[in-house]
């Protein structure tokens, strides 16, 4: 009787680990999705700092999160404007494109003018500058 009350026991013990480790997986998901969409915010206001690739991690981490965090999400003004078209339809208003090319390509820019005594590294920048422009331009189908 007291082998079968210790199974039971562990087996109790066991049950409350995989709880305490779903919630702590659950609670990081939650602020990594909660990071992001404070980045993502900020780049709406500071033209230096990309949106779009913020809030396609925040949507992310949130999905991983709970049902509750990522209904709100999708409720929010930022996910309606930047990815509820992507997201339904696979394709996005020229608006929405240009909105997320125009930074990056200013920020590549920066990048590959900066790294002038660095040829890997502007490599590197014009290779992920044409994936961008390749992706967004031939891949993502255009709204009309």
């Amino acid at each position: 009787m007291n082998e079968q009350a210790a199974q039971i026991e562990q087996g109790v013990a066991i049950e409350q680990a995989k709880q305490e480790n779903f919630r702590l997986r659950h609670g990081l998901w939650a602020a990594g999705g909660f990071l992001f969409f404070a980045l993502g915010m900020a780049g709406v206001v500071l033209p230096i700092l990309p949106t779009t690739p913020f809030i396609l991690v925040a949507a992310f981490c949130f999905a991983r999160s709970s049902d509750r965090l990522n209904s709100w999400f999708k409720g929010t003004k930022v996910y309606k404007m930047v990815l509820e078209g992507y997201m339904t339809k696979r394709s996005m208003t020229l608006r929405a494109k240009l909105t997320i090319l125009v930074p990056v390509t200013v920020l590549l820019a920066v990048g590959f003018a900066m790294m002038g005594s660095v040829p890997v590294g502007r490599a590197i920048v014009a290779i992920v500058w044409v994936g961008h422009i390749v992706y967004f331009g031939f891949v993502v189908k255009t709204e009309r």
